[in-house]
């Protein structure tokens, strides 16, 4: 078992196969008119150009933090100048992953088009398999990283000895800071963009100039499509990453601390190497779901995508069973408390239950048709006022289940498995994210087909049926959106315990005054980071909607078409002659690329602050405040933060839905509304607002959780508790046993005082008194290690 590490990459390269495979299969796919090709170059062509200027400007930080972490790493005691090295790599990996989906997505968007030209099926499967090109991918790139860092790291420190793997689990939590970082400057960067191209193009396109999405004659409609990519595709994908390798290496350090127990004595790295062997594992299940994503012609796309998803689930848990039980020593004991292989078994099932429960809650408050969207609508008849108070209601009240379904969540696995529970909690909720991203990214590519359709001047049936995977395609994204933020509480909850563990903190005393200001400080940080991202989306759109009003005024044949629009309500059968005429001579005249160029500056300009908002806090209140007073903040950021990400993602999603509901056609007391109706604006009112709480800062907030964990985590070895602080944080343990004897006078008393000495390890010193018949004798006992903690857990017991 000793040799498992040298077979962790197999998985890996055998995903990446897969995904070439299937990468290639798309790219032979017909990508139909020459018109469809030249739209679909000018997304691919801008979505390809932010993504340059955006890792040109995040190459510079990386650089930057790299030289830092290598000064940091040389100064202490058990870690090294080569957390640099698993930063960079962690980074590149975290690029890369976001790159490899936004490529095939532009290639699957024009193809998918093609193919609902004549089938659903053919449609669904060319969408399906760039998204599945994209979810192998990133967690093929996840396990070929970090397995390909600890057999390096083996190679020089030797994990197999307690030294070597202290100094090597403190290196490669480099790999998830390096993740972390990217995921969120992708995330708000791109969040950024597509929101300021899709708020232009609903606020002047639908709403004062009337015309539907995504028509050729809306300046910002390619800049809004870009924006899918770059937000949707590459940001969720560099996310996704982000949380995948940062709840494997959480759990890994919380297991390094069996290392020495005398039940890990046959397979020392067990409760190390699992959660890498769990996301290896999960890649070859993932793998086979896909081939099990089929639909026929009028047939329910979300009932194969759910096929693929739970046939590869259920392969999951049958393969973790197998590896917990064979990793993991039947029983074990630590800190007074006994652990079971069965145990962690449970834990990683509650992991998954409840990432599917916060889903399909999710789903409820947000789907198309629901009891609370068909609230939001009905409360639209009366202006737009009435809806976005609507919309806030329900992001709110929605923030109720999912919280106690991850508090119920975090109890079990804490009572099952403890801190190691929660974090293979959160392994097992992401063990699938290969499938899962999957059909996530198949959700932006379908929005695309449809939207290269309607610029395209294809046939109605064709929108209709991009439109019918589209819809599936809003349903897995809010099913998707509560797995990430579920996984994000369990995660960051898991690299905190991690932080603790680093840090020699034992617990948190919140009565501490420097605590109790770190939690207030980071209950704010949510607030402050939404703030930024939301006022970056603000000044980003208005930018685009002076642009787009600029050509609709100044562009005389563009005028022209317009007018034409309105004229006949967007539908130009009606036309003339002479008027279809004037409408086809303003094909293409819009000026597309000045829209793009907007989003792009816009986006590298504001991301900063609030990324580095992020990065900096912990740092500045790790090395000012101490290691407690982080550890305050870092619970404050994670109750709020996973509050404000539910209550953003599920407002903006049900705003979302509210308004294609009104734009299907909905009856409202007996009277029926459709687009353009006083309703209908109303609705894209609110869908404007809520865009940039589902697309920007609530997706966001997921990732700001843990990477100011991780951050805590890095520079654990830094601000340590000392000697003395670990004292003031240990409690004496009295323990009296009084016996009395009729037959003989007999009273025995026990007290059993427990410290920490200077190198901090426990010890347990036993003074027993014994009376009998008014003679006194006493023993003193010392214990030390382990046998506290057995002393410990049974006078618990």
């Amino acid at each position: 078992m000793e040799n498992l590490i040298y077979l962790l990459p197999l998985a890996g390269v055998i995903g990446i196969l897969f995904m070439f495979y299937k990468s290639a299969w798309v790219t032979k796919q017909e990508d139909g008119t020459p018109k469809m090709r030249i739209i679909a170059k000018h997304i691919a062509d801008g979505a390809l150009a932010f993504l340059k200027a955006e890792y040109k400007v995040l190459s510079i930080f990386v650089i930057a933090v790299a030289v830092l972490l290598i000064f940091k790493g040389n100064s202490e005691e058990n870690s090294s100048g080569l957390v640099a090295l698993s930063f960079v790599v962690g980074a590149f990996m975290s690029a890369l992953a976001g790159m490899i989906g936004m490529r095939i997505a532009t290639k699957a968007n024009v193809r998918t088009t093609h193919a609902a030209r004549t089938s659903l099926n053919k449609a669904l499967e060319v969408a399906f398999s760039g998204g599945s090109v994209m979810g192998i991918g990133v967690v093929s790139l996840g396990v070929i990283g970090l397995s390909s860092l600890l057999l390096i790291y083996d190679k020089i420190y030797d994990v197999h000895t307690e030294n070597g793997l202290i100094i090597v689990m403190n290196i490669i939590s480099g790999f998830s800071l390096g993740a972390s970082s990217i995921a969120l400057f992708a995330r708000v960067g791109g969040g950024i963009y597509t929101k300021a191209a899709d708020v232009g193009a609903d606020l002047v396109g639908k709403v004062e100039a009337g015309i539907p999405e995504d028509h050729p004659l809306n300046p910002a409609t390619i800049a809004d499509n870009v924006g899918d990519n770059v937000g949707d595709v590459a940001g969720m994908g560099a996310d996704l990453f982000e949380s995948f390798v940062g709840s494997i290496i959480a759990t890994m350090v919380l297991g390094a601390i069996f290392f020495n127990l005398d039940a890990f004595a046959d397979f020392r790295l067990g409760a190390v190497l699992l959660p890498l062997s769990l996301a290896a594992t999960g890649i070859i299940t993932s793998i086979i779901g896909t081939f099990f994503v089929r639909v026929k012609e009028g047939g329910d796309p979300q009932k194969a995508l759910n096929l693929g998803e739970y046939l590869s689930s259920a392969l999951m848990i049958a393969a973790s069973y197998f590896l917990i039980m064979n990793f993991l020593p039947e029983t074990w004991v630590f800190d007074g408390k006994e652990f079971t292989a069965i145990g962690v078994f449970y834990a990683t099932i509650i992991g998954l239950i409840a990432g599917l429960g916060v889903g399909m809650i999710t789903e409820y408050y947000t789907g198309t048709g629901t009891r609370p969207v068909f609230g939001i609508v009905k409360q639209s008849v009366t202006g737009s006022a009435t809806n976005i108070i609507a919309g806030l209601g329900v992001g709110m009240i929605s923030t109720a289940i999912p919280i106690l379904l991850i508090a119920t969540a975090i109890i079990l696995s804490f009572h099952f498995a403890g801190l190691y529970g929660i974090a293979i909690a959160a392994v097992g909720m992401l063990a699938n994210t290969g499938i899962q991203l999957a059909v996530d990214a198949y959700g932006p590519i379908s929005d695309n087909a449809g939207g290269i359709a309607e610029m395209s001047e294809l046939p109605k049936e064709v929108r209709q049926r991009t439109d019918k995977l589209d819809a599936v395609g809003n349903t897995t994204a809010a099913i998707g959106k509560g797995f990430a933020i579920a996984s994000a509480a369990l995660t960051a909850l898991a690299l905190f315990s991690a932080f603790m563990q680093q840090a020699n903190i034992n617990s948190i005393d919140i009565s501490k005054s420097q605590v109790m200001a770190g939690l207030f400080v980071g209950g704010m940080l949510p607030f402050v980071f939404s703030a930024l991202s939301m006022g970056a989306v603000g000044r980003a759109a208005m930018s685009m909607i002076q642009e787009v009003r600029r050509q609709f005024h100044e562009i005389p044949t563009l005028k022209d078409a317009l007018e034409i629009m309105r004229k006949y309500d967007a539908d130009i059968s009606k036309a003339t002659p002479e008027e279809v005429k004037i409408f086809e001579k303003a094909d293409g005249v819009a000026e597309y690329e000045k829209c793009v160029d907007i989003s792009t500056k816009a986006s590298l300009r504001e991301m900063l602050l609030p990324g580095l908002l992020a990065v900096a806090s912990p740092v500045l209140v790790g090395f000012i405040g101490g290691a407690e007073m982080l550890g305050g903040l870092l619970a404050g950021v994670t109750v709020t933060g996973v509050l404000m990400a539910i209550f953003q993602s599920n407002a903006g999603g049900a705003w979302d839905n509210a308004k294609k509901m009104i734009e299907e056609g909905v009856t409202i007391d007996g009277v029926e509304y459709n687009k353009g109706s006083a309703p209908h604006k109303a609705t894209v009112v609110g869908d404007t607002v809520g865009d940039p709480f589902k697309d920007t800062s609530g997706p966001s907030l997921n990732i700001l959780l843990k990477l100011m964990s991780v951050v805590a985590l890095v520079i654990a070895p830094s601000i340590p508790l000392n000697v003395n602080e670990m004292k003031d944080q240990s409690q004496d343990v009295m323990i009296e046993i009084r016996e009395n004897s009729n037959a003989v006078n007999k009273e025995i008393t026990k007290e059993v005082e427990v410290t920490v000495n200077d190198n901090g390890e426990k010890i347990a010193v036993i003074k027993k008194k014994e009376v009998l018949n008014g003679k006194e004798t006493v023993e003193i006992d010392t214990l030390r290690g382990n046998e506290v903690e057995k002393l410990i857990k049974k006078r618990k017991e």
